[in-house]
């Protein structure tokens, strides 16, 4: 199989979808590999590593496009990539598509196959492509979340860790998945007060019991996130519905409640974040404010530490690349019904129903997909 990696134009997205480790392992296996030209330099990876492990550089974009029966990229295609996209081409990526109806509808228009990162599951119910970015942006939010409590940056003038005979941040976490765990594992090291919410008991009971009394587990309901934001210095938003846009938890008028420079990082933003005055920044420029609140809400949160994200997202998806271009997709998500749940849009079809639900739009099963 030709199979493509393209440079990533999102601003300020330094990360890449194939690494040379992955390159060799293709080329290994008789496939031919066409990078763009500097699409590696982001992360870390000069043209030359590319074309010691085996790989063709291409010019530009839309010669990698036009050639390569597979695309692989770490974010959504923007919509100068989605026009290039052609009947019968896979593109493998993180997609997002619930929360944007535009790049949804240009994909079903494409008539190509796509298949995200963030739906593929695998045998205990986890999302394997997703977790290492998790783990990733898990990490990074209270870091990020500590410079914005900076008062030159709005903030409240708050340190996390407090000094002898002053007292910590308060952190309140929300959601105690991979993302949730990861931020407060930071946040305690920090020398916070965290607390985190979720909904299942048992996740709580873990949480107490590897955190051994370091942090406060709490149920999640609207009473108990309504106090806490009223305590928080800190708030960062750690949901996850699988496919879905992300529940709005903190609304606006609870900002009201809570004390002025207080930070939210909404690390769900991705799938259209879960505070209510929630929308994407960049990099470039981080932060905003509403109400008094410092809101952090970058998109691609794991792009500012490219080298190690890029590396441990290649980690994860190499073996589903490899299978996919092993077997063509049909066969591969045949093989692997994890792999299948991937399976976002086909032939001009949404094939992913919670992406169809959240648009309001049709759509058909992965399974009904391969029977096209």
């Amino acid at each position: 199989m030709k199979i493509g990696c393209v440079r990533e134009i999102k601003p300020q997205e330094f990360r890449v979808g194939m690494t040379p480790a992955a390159v060799q392992e293709a080329v290994a296996r008789g496939h031919q590999v066409l990078i763009e030209a500097g699409a590696g330099v982001g992360s870390g990876f000069t043209d030359e590593d590319y074309t010691a492990a085996g790989a063709q550089i291409v010019a530009d974009a839309a010669g990698v496009f036009a050639a390569a029966e597979m695309v692989v990229k770490v974010k959504e295609p923007q919509a100068v990539e989605r026009a290039m996209l052609r009947k019968g081409q896979v593109l493998f990526t993180y997609l997002h598509l619930a929360p944007d109806p535009v790049q949804t509808s240009d994909l079903i228009a494409s008539g190509a196959t796509c298949i995200a990162y963030e739906t593929v599951t695998d045998r205990n119910g986890g999302l394997p492509l997703l977790a290492p970015m998790s783990e990733v942006a898990g990490r990074l939010a209270p870091q990020v979340g500590a410079w914005a409590l900076q008062k030159a940056n709005g903030g409240r003038g708050v340190l996390m860790g407090g000094v002898p005979g002053v007292r910590p941040a308060n952190v309140v976490v929300i959601g105690g998945g991979v993302v949730g765990t990861a931020a407060a594992r930071v946040a305690c090291g920090m020398g916070a007060n965290v607390t985190v919410l979720d909904r299942s008991v048992a996740r709580l009971s873990y949480l107490d019991d590897v955190f051994m009394g370091r942090l406060t587990t709490q149920y999640s309901d609207r009473s108990a996130t309504a106090q806490l934001v009223t305590e928080a210095d800190l708030v960062i938003g750690a949901v996850l519905i699988p496919g879905a846009a992300a529940p709005k938890l903190v609304t606006r008028a609870m900002l009201a409640t809570m004390k002025p420079g207080a930070v939210l990082v909404d690390v769900a933003i991705d799938q259209g974040g879960c505070f209510e005055t929630s929308h994407a920044t960049t990099h470039e420029h981080p932060i905003y404010e509403v109400d008094g609140i410092v809101h952090y809400c970058v998109a691609n949160m794991p792009g500012a530490v490219a080298r190690t994200a890029t590396q441990a997202l290649g980690n994860a998806t190499l073996p589903f690349l490899l299978a996919l271009a092993d077997r063509g997709w049909k066969q591969a998500c045949a093989d692997d019904p994890h792999l299948l749940n991937g399976l976002n849009v086909h032939a001009g079809q949404i094939t992913y129903p919670a992406v169809g639900q959240a648009l309001g739009l049709p759509f058909i099963t992965g399974t009904d997909a391969l029977a096209l």
